[in-house]
């Protein structure tokens, strides 16, 4: 028979255990090894910790005479105590944040769809989420004032299996909240606390509220299923990045416009300061600046000074590389749910409209574009590598016209790991000046652990599968502790490429089966539910896999999490990442393996591309030119490449040993790794980065923009958006006027250039004039510019021109040129390209042109 309704029976704690309440329900045990120790000497003997201990499940099926027992055991009591104080010390005493000097924010609200931060809650789906719980426990860390926002999905994302063929199947197991390390937040009179979004047909989507405790941060999660809600409201967060387009966006609508009112609520009940900055992970909770700008209106600013407050105090993250991973609605449909009869009635649906606005990017007119609202919407924006920045600047340039691209106010900040959640206890403890005999046999001891594990999940995997266990005896022998071994595992959309290894199957079992070196891999990732090309792409890797010649050197495990995670970086000698470049905006993974000692072989992207040396690990070749315009020409260069490093100079490193059987210069390698390049890809270092480049100026700048300096920038910004069609730059001269007499400048001279201006309605305050020079390739573009501010220099013509002057410094040889612009200019712009307004010589060979040194 089956239960018609399921709940949880808590247990009740004697007063002496009761730390163990606390212990479990703050997610700090997940990284924080004595913790996890005591919890699993609960579950079974032994002082180490599995890595999917989970305290709550653990908690929860202890019988009460275990735990009479365990308040009369007086050892086990001790360690609890020290666990308790030790936890006590890190909520509440200072640390990093708490130290820094200048006017830090009070509070910073963190949005993101998901948030990877263990597996005992699984409410991630790849890199986005895992980024976001490891942003909240280095926050954490650092002390860093952050308050999470996220939803409940009561199903996650979905668990992966194989069919008898190799083809995934997705299964989507119920989540009890009641089993999870999560708590419902309560008014004070103790009913939920709920939050309630207004939906078109006087319909109503009600959502209450959990906290899971990421150390020092609380981790807001809307949850839909209650049962004032009707069905289809009910649902909303069932699952992640699930459903058709109106079911995600209301999932977006609930995490926006729902999350700010989730903060809100949670700061007046807990006495929490309320944030000055909003940061939001992704397009997914772009929302949010929306109901601020409801806020701010209720609070009598109209809809642009509103904008100006909200774009203050906002950073805006992208993590995506191309345009087709960004959330797209249609416009009818957004209109409907934000306008007169959905959620924001006094908010001009026209200017929301407009924010989301993808024609200047190229885009259809009838589409609203959420990262393109998300970058109108936040004054402060960036990329997670230094090369997706650059990738970012070009892809969004349109929302900038006029400038180059490298101007266009998007930075970056490469994203980092946390290191106690990622790095094995035995590395952690490695000291740095540990001989090479006592790092190999470390490497060994891990290996052989990810071997076991394998094993035992092949063996799972292929009972799954259908087969019987008298068939998998072969298992048994599945993977060597001595063979290098190369892990790949990752989200398997078709631009991470994870069938390029097999694009040469023969040279590939070559490899693996080497008499002298060969190499084993092992292989896991999930494919989105409604991808089917992802789909093909993990059959054909999982039926290669299956082939008795070579299953014994290749496995593909299926159902990739945190769990799987955990064992797999510390267990591979060389992490795998052959994505198309510039297609990864970073790909952490292989920071993860390369702070436990994994080198990394991999095309030269995302953070790889910002920090490869020859002693980290190896760069496969790109192709480019015409070879990279034929997409099956390209994949046969660069697996080929792959091939070579492979079989010329990974396994021979590996594989050359010493007298004393040492790898010497593989062990360097590692040691390099570990000591130089695992500070730089550290989350300590990024969060840091948020917090001093674009935390503390996002909150000067609303503490600066008062409601009368609000309206006085929107007011400015309206009157310089309405006059800039006058500006007009009418004439250069640069040193006497006469181009011919600069044909043979020399090195170190320093002509004078001057530039008449027209201005329109706007005043020299309003503007900045600037020459611009640098060399020129042969189209006459600029590259590598430098500004030059020029001064008035002189009142008004009869034609109301201005003149301004400056000195150039010729300090580079070869071709040189020099042209003139002019920009707006205010205190409080962040940025100076921030408004996408620019005025430069008209386009001819006349006088109105730049000018070119040759």
């Amino acid at each position: 028979m089956k239960a018609i309704r399921r709940f949880t029976v808590r247990p009740v704690l004697p007063d002496t255990l009761r730390p163990l309440a606390d212990l479990a329900h703050n997610l700090r045990w997940s990284w924080h090894e004595p913790t996890r120790a005591l919890f699993a000497s609960l579950e079974r003997p032994g002082p180490a910790a599995a890595p999917g201990t989970d305290p709550v499940r653990i908690l929860g099926a202890l019988e009460a005479s275990r735990l009479t027992a365990l308040a009369a055991d007086q050892d086990f009591l001790a360690r609890l105590r020290a666990a308790a104080e030790d936890l006590d010390t890190y909520l509440h005493a200072p640390r990093w944040y708490q130290q820094q000097s200048g006017d830090l924010p009070a509070a910073v609200a963190y949005f993101s769809p998901e948030f990877g931060v263990t597996a005992a809650l699984p409410q991630y789906s790849g890199g986005l989420g895992i980024l976001a719980g490891d942003h909240l426990k280095s926050a954490s860390d650092l002390g860093v004032p952050l308050i999470g926002v996220g939803l409940l999905y009561r199903h996650g994302y979905f668990r992966q299996s194989l069919g008898r063929d190799g083809w995934q199947q997705e299964q989507y197991p119920v989540l009890d909240p009641g089993e999870l390390p999560v708590t419902l937040l309560r008014e004070a009179d103790g009913t939920p606390a709920r939050i309630t979004l207004a939906l078109p047909g006087g319909r109503s989507l009600h959502a209450q509220l959990w906290i899971a405790r990421v150390g020092r941060v609380p981790l807001l999660m809307l949850d839909s299923d209650v049962e004032d809600n009707a069905p289809g409201e009910r649902s909303v967060t069932d699952r992640l990045y699930g459903g058709g387009s109106e079911h995600r966006l209301l999932q977006e609508m609930l995490l926006g416009i729902g999350g700010v009112r989730a903060v809100r609520m949670y700061t007046r009940l807990t006495g929490t300061p309320d944030p000055e900055v909003f940061h939001t992970n992704e397009g997914h909770a772009g929302f949010l600046g929306l109901e601020r700008i409801r806020e701010l209106q209720g609070e009598g600013l109209d809809f642009t000074a509103a904008l100006e407050t909200v774009r203050a105090g906002t950073v805006f993250t992208t993590h995506t590389p191309v345009p087709a991973g960004i959330d797209r609605f249609d416009r009818g449909l957004v209109a409907r749910h934000l306008g007169e009869d959905g959620e924001l009635p006094g908010v001009d649906t026209a200017r929301i409209l407009a924010l989301g606005d993808e024609t200047p990017l190229g885009g259809e007119p009838g589409v609203f574009n959420m990262a393109a609202m998300g970058l109108r919407l936040a004054q402060r924006a960036n990329g997670v590598s230094t090369l997706h920045g650059a990738v970012s600047r070009a892809m969004f340039a349109g929302l900038w016209p006029g400038f180059d691209a490298d101007e266009v106010p998007i930075t970056s900040i490469t994203n980092g790991v946390h290191a106690p959640t990622w790095v094995a206890p035995e590395v952690g403890r490695l000291g740095p000046d540990a001989p090479d005999r006592e790092l190999w046999e470390l490497r060994r001891t891990l290996r052989e652990r990810l071997v076991t594990d394998v094993r035992e999940r092949l063996r799972a995997s292929w009972r799954q599968r259908g087969a019987a266990d008298a068939e998998l005896g072969w298992t048994d022998s599945v993977l060597d502790p001595d063979v290098l071994t190369i892990g790949f595992a990752r989200r398997v959309p078709s631009y991470k490429r994870l069938t390029l290894m097999l694009r040469d199957k023969d040279r590939l079992r070559a490899l693996l089966l080497h008499p002298e070196r060969p190499v084993q891999l092992v292989v896991a990732g999930k494919a989105h539910p409604a991808d089917d090309g992802g789909k093909r792409l993990v059959r054909e890797l999982v039926r290669f896999a299956d082939d008795p010649r070579v299953r014994h050197r290749i496995v593909f495990l299926p159902d990739y999490g945190m769990a799987m995670a955990r064992g797999l970086y510390p267990g591979c000698d060389v992490w795998l990442n052959n994505p198309l470049r510039p297609l990864e905006a970073c790909g952490t993974s292989g920071m993860k393996a390369a702070l436990n000692g994994c080198l990394n072989l991999s095309v030269l992207d995302g953070w790889w591309d910002e920090w490869f040396e020859p002693d980290f690990g190896w760069a496969i070749p790109t192709a480019d030119g015409a070879a990279a315009a034929d997409e099956d020409r390209r994949d046969d260069l660069e697996a080929a490449a792959l091939y070579e490093l492979i079989e010329r100079r990974v396994a021979p490193r590996f594989y050359d040993r010493g007298s004393d059987g040492v790898p010497t210069d593989w062990t360097a390698m590692v040691r390099r790794t570990l000591t130089d390049l695992g500070p730089k890809v550290l989350a300590d270092r990024m969060v840091r980065e948020y917090v001093e480049r674009l935390y503390g100026p996002a909150a000067t700048a609303r503490r600066a923009l008062t409601p009368t300096r609000a309206r006085d920038l929107a007011d400015w910004k309206a009157r310089v958006r309405e006059a800039w069609p006058t500006v007009t730059v009418d004439h250069v001269e640069v040193g006497d006027g006469l181009v011919d007499d600069l044909a043979d400048a020399e090195l170190g001279a320093t002509p004078v250039v001057r530039v008449r201006v027209a201005l329109g309605a706007l005043g020299p305050d309003d503007v900045e004039v600037q020459a611009v020079t640098g060399r020129v390739d042969a189209d006459d573009t600029l590259t590598d510019p430098r500004t030059v501010p020029l001064k008035p220099a002189g009142g008004p013509d009869l034609e109301g021109r201005l003149t301004y002057a400056g000195t150039l410094e010729l300090d580079r040889t070869g071709s040189f040129g020099c042209t003139v612009r002019v920009r707006p200019t205010h205190p409080l712009l962040a940025h100076p390209s921030e408004l996408g307004l620019v005025a430069v010589p008209e386009e001819t060979t006349g006088e109105g042109a730049g000018v070119l040194l040759r």
